[in-house]
């Protein structure tokens, strides 16, 4: 063959060639530095981001005769060998077409004979979350013990279909997407060794429409030599691309700000025209707004922008639009580009875009001059009319008419109120007995409410008790002011609650509920108010130990036995 692809003749051949991967190619190299090599490895990540590369460089670093370092010194023959594949102990797999039992279950049975050519018997197993499950059974225990001589290296971009019984066998690396600058600074250095004129605009150009393969900049690069004539242009990594130029789309965005709809509609035009996909185009309109928000918010981070470069027409942009118009702007363009996705029309949803943000209102500080004056000249007539009414003697209590409207804004639900005077009463007729009857059956009580569709109010009763009860009514206590409300004002819980206790206890007792916070209150007043009716003498005969023993623990705990 007489011409090879730049990624094929680029390929890394050492670990240092490997772009954006350092958190990878430093531990591999440590390892066989320290001879901790691993049986088995995977690796996983996007595409074209150098797995497969690192694992033949691995195989050759295991295997090399003269090592320069961690690094193969791709001159002796195992080093050869390897990269053109002639040495037969380094075997790709390709998972996707040999993804079977019976291949497996081959590899399995020749895994135990010793190499023949090098030291490692190496296993490069390309999207291995191709295999299937049968497949992956057979791997198992191979993987996990196979002989000293062989390694196990798989590379997968879905990691996530690959069993947690394979994962766990081996050394997990997960490769990262490659930073756009890291991108460009690799294709400068095939460019400039292999003698093409390129322009650095162009280089960042197809970095980012890479999106972080190393592999598919390397293509684009290759079509863009092949497009151009002298030098790789702007023009031409745009084209190859499909991208739009930053004049477009400022042009395009000053047109939108202005509310230019003839303008912004003939700028499209002209795009898609000239062959610009659609979807590209609206992903290089978000990408600019996005930039010249972060260009606002923080100038510094001028190597963070993924689209534009600094220009002035970028700057002036920039300096006249608030943050708030930009945010709505990549708002409408975001929503757009999610109902592009369902449709046949995509230029139909564009124009329609277009129209509606030349029709938006822009807020911040963007007021004409005239509307300031005018403004200006209607508070000046509205202070004077009101000192006129002040030297007639009228008074003008503005803040008087605000306050109904603020208390009304105020106004909130009212709060419950237990009621005092229907407790009073059954405390009046309450004995200890009648509670303790009461709560020997409170259990089954509850039982039969969570059968009575009526779950989410029973639930309500986990924390409530009845705190009191005579033959007729009982008090029940909530922990929770809300709960307490919600149950005493469902007038089905109230009815139903009746009938269970009436099925129950055979008397269908009537029921009071108080929250928590206002029982102290008004079991303290009742208490108080029997004290004041007992008569002083009684008082005094009280026995000491009663009397400190209901400090201690309440009446409703106090049991006296003659």
């Amino acid at each position: 063959m007489g011409y090879q692809a730049l990624y094929r003749v680029w390929r890394p051949q050492q670990f240092i060639d490997v772009v954006g991967q350092e958190h990878v190619t430093k531990t591999l190299q440590n390892a066989i530095a320290q001879q901790k090599v691993s049986h088995a490895y995977l690796f996983s990540g996007p595409r074209g981001t150098g797995k497969t590369s690192a694992a033949k460089i691995l195989a050759k670093a295991v295997n090399c005769e003269n090592p320069i370092g961690s690094e193969p010194c791709n001159e002796c023959p195992a080093c050869k060998g390897i990269t053109d594949g002639s040495i037969p102990d380094v075997i790709e797999i390709d998972a996707a077409s040999n993804n079977g039992v019976e291949e497996i279950r081959d590899i399995r049975d020749k895994v135990k004979y010793a190499p023949n050519a090098v030291r490692f018997k190496v296993y490069i197993v390309d999207e291995v979350h191709m295999l299937s499950q049968g497949a992956f059974n057979a791997l198992l225990k191979t993987l996990e013990e196979p002989p000293k001589h062989v390694i196990f290296i798989l590379a997968t971009t879905e990691p996530h279909k690959i069993p947690l019984t394979i994962i766990s066998r081996c050394q997990r690396f997960d490769f990262k997407r490659i930073q756009a600058q890291d991108i460009v600074g690799r294709m400068s250095q095939i460019a400039s060794e292999t003698g093409v004129a390129f322009n650095e605009q162009a280089m960042h150009i197809i970095a980012r429409a890479a999106e972080g393969g190393m592999r598919d900049a390397l293509s684009l690069l290759d079509q863009a030599i092949s497009f151009s004539e002298d030098e790789v242009t702007v023009e031409d990594a745009l084209t190859v691309t499909g991208s739009v130029s930053q004049a477009f789309l400022s042009r395009l965005a000053n047109a939108i700000y202005e509310k230019d709809v003839a303008s912004s509609l003939q700028t499209l035009e002209e795009l898609l025209s000239m062959g610009k996909d659609p979807s590209r185009f609206i992903e290089d309109m978000i990408l600019f707004f996005r930039d010249m928000l972060l260009y606002q918010s923080a100038p510094s981070l001028a190597n963070s922008f993924e689209r534009v470069l600094i220009d002035p027409q970028f700057k002036e942009l920039a300096g006249i639009m608030p943050a708030d118009y930009i945010y709505a702007v990549i708002d409408e363009f975001n929503k757009t580009q999610q109902e592009m996705k369902w449709t046949n029309h995509p230029r139909v949803f564009l124009e329609v875009m277009l129209v509606k943000l030349c029709h938006h209102e822009t807020r911040g500080n963007n007021v004409s001059d005239s509307e300031i004056q005018q403004l200006q000249e209607q508070i000046s007539s509205l202070e004077k009319q009101v000192q006129e009414l002040k030297e007639k003697g009228v008074s003008v209590a503005v803040e008087e008419k605000a306050a109904p409207v603020q208390k009304a804004q105020r106004a909130t639900k009212k709060a419950y109120r237990a009621p005092a005077g229907k407790i009073t009463q059954i405390l009046r007729s309450a004995t200890k007995p009648d509670l303790n009857a009461l709560k020997s059956k409170w259990g089954e009580v509850l039982e039969q409410l969570g059968q009575q569709n009526l779950k989410s109010l029973a639930a309500l009763l986990n924390e409530a008790e009845p705190v009191a009860a005579s033959s007729t009514a009982f008090v029940l206590k909530f922990k929770y002011d809300i709960h307490c409300q919600m149950a005493m004002e469902n007038a089905r819980f109230i009815e139903v609650m009746a009938s269970i206790l009436q099925r129950i206890t055979g008397n269908a007792k009537e029921m009071a509920g108080v929250p928590d916070s206002q029982w102290q209150q008004i079991r303290e007043e009742f208490l108080a108010t029997q004290n004041n009716d007992t008569p002083s003498a009684e008082k005094q005969e009280e026995d000491p130990f009663i009397a400190e023993a209901r400090k201690l623990v309440g009446d409703d705990l106090l049991e006296i036995k003659q």
